[in-house]
């Protein structure tokens, strides 16, 4: 199953990437894994993730080309 991952703000810098397509990922506890076991500095950092537009707070199933979101904490104002 692919999966399409978008990176926000200052995540980028960590991974290189604002865009990247996964495979294998069958939901959001195995993206994250993923992406920790990739790059280590995403762990200490706090982040978002968004699937298909809605924000998430728990695991989530991925079905095929669904869109992940990864952002920073948001800041009110």
């Amino acid at each position: 199953m692919r999966v399409n991952l978008m990176i926000f703000g200052r995540l980028t810098d960590i991974t290189g990437k604002s865009t990247m397509t996964l495979s294998d990922i069958s939901d959001t506890n195995a993206l994250v894994k993923q992406m920790h076991e990739r790059y280590p500095l995403l762990a200490v950092n706090k982040y978002v993730i968004a699937v298909d537009k809605k924000i998430i707070s728990g695991n989530t199933v991925l079905n095929e080309n669904s869109t992940v979101a990864l952002m920073p904490p948001f800041s009110g104002g």
